[in-house]
């Protein structure tokens, strides 16, 4: 079935901006920058959205790496917002392709921004930090999503899935105290605060035998003590728990935390814990507009389509995906046999695959766009979907 005019259309402009699509980048992958500290890409990602008209607020819901990119149509219709991110990891650089997520969205929002018929408004919303503490979620609460119909990225991976979920996360510090005292003259004197941690790690130890195996909890101690010859008075641990539903993971905190309460009763130790990082929560695809992009993946020649999966880590997404329907799939990159968060992978999105997987993510996610700001049908039918899951 032949391509209808407007795909064929967007399709072209994607090629044409290819070049300069990829020339961004290819430079954000050469100046890899750590969360929160992507001064050089936002402002590769703003001076190209910029010049294609887009109007581009930085510093966002008071982050000062997040920006908020918009192109209003010629008539009123629906919001759909395009995620940008950009963030590398430190010393092997971009080596989850974030490089081609930013470009590939700014590039689908420019693409989709060049129709005469556009209805509605397009946003690209720059989410900084999405490897370590996830700025979607502060952009959530601040209530950048507020008014948007639709969200979506996309996300280098070894398959094509375009339907995902992943793990809610709480990322918890617990601190023990105890009270210093020579460990020899005076030990009896001494409350030990690393005993405490390691009565806690035993009963983690127990509890991971009672829990299902789907869920997660993996531990570090980040602080044990000055001194052998000194009873630690500080001990400080930091746990990821992960589990594939919110309220289970709320259920798993809780016992986590008794763990910690009872191990530091034992040596008459007291406890305290905050939480070091946002919590994640689960990804909910929405399945109506994960079919749209499977569609236009197939009607680009895509057809090696993988069944949805759930990814064994969690992502920022999630909680986007909690307020506005949303899509958040993998495309191959290279040969799929790459591993994310290696050196190889941040260079194979440097190659030509990372060129032509970049030209392909920007032409389905604009037609994704498009489809949604065009087919009322179709958004109705994502509304309706979204509603029946919250």
């Amino acid at each position: 079935m032949p391509m209808n005019a407007i795909k064929a259309f967007l399709r072209d402009q994607a090629f044409h901006l290819r070049k300069e699509v990829w020339e961004i980048a290819h430079l954000i992958g050469e100046h890899p920058e750590l969360g929160y500290k992507e001064y050089f890409a936002v402002d590769c990602l703003s001076r190209f959205l910029k010049k294609h008209g887009f109007k581009v607020d930085c510093g966002v819901a008071e982050v000062e790496t997040a920006f908020l990119a918009r192109f209003t149509g010629m008539r009123p219709g629906p919001t759909i917002a395009f995620l940008a991110e950009y963030d590398a990891l430190p010393v092997i650089g971009h080596g989850c392709g974030h490089n081609l997520i930013g470009a590939a969205s700014a590039g689908a929002a420019v693409v989709l921004s060049k129709s005469l018929n556009l209805a509605g408004e397009v946003l690209v919303i720059g989410a900084p930090a999405e490897e370590t503490s996830g700025a979607k979620v502060t952009l959530v609460e601040k209530g950048v999503f507020r008014d948007v119909d639709a969200a979506m990225m996309f996300h280098p991976g070894s398959q094509n899935v375009p339907v995902i979920s992943s793990l809610a996360l709480d990322a918890l510090e617990f601190t023990f105290y105890g009270r210093s005292a020579h460990a020899v003259a005076a030990s009896n004197f001494g409350i030990n605060a690393l005993d405490a941690v390691i009565n806690f790690f035993v009963g983690i130890n127990a509890l991971k035998k009672q829990v299902s195996p789907d869920v997660k909890i993996n531990g570090i101690i980040t602080e044990g003590g000055t001194a052998p010859n000194i009873i630690p008075e500080r001990a400080v641990a930091r746990f990821y728990l992960r589990a594939r539903k919110r309220e289970d993971l709320d259920e798993l905190r809780a016992q986590v935390i008794r763990c910690a309460q009872g191990a530091a009763e034992m040596v008459s130790a007291d406890m305290s814990w905050h939480k070091f990082e946002f919590s994640y929560d689960e990804m909910h695809t929405n399945f109506a507009l994960a079919e749209c992009f499977t569609k236009n993946l197939e009607e680009l020649g895509i057809h090696q389509i993988a069944a949805p999966q759930t990814a064994m880590g969690s992502v920022d997404m999630g909680n986007v995906s909690r307020i506005v329907p949303s899509i958040h799939p993998y495309l191959t990159l290279g040969t799929g046999t790459e591993i994310p968060h290696t050196r190889e992978f941040a260079q194979v999105s440097l190659s030509n695959h990372g060129e032509s997987l970049l030209v392909l993510a920007m032409q389905v996610l604009a037609f994704t766009g498009w489809d949604v700001l065009s087919d009322n049908k179709l958004l109705q039918q994502i509304k309706r979907e979204f509603r029946s899951l919250r």
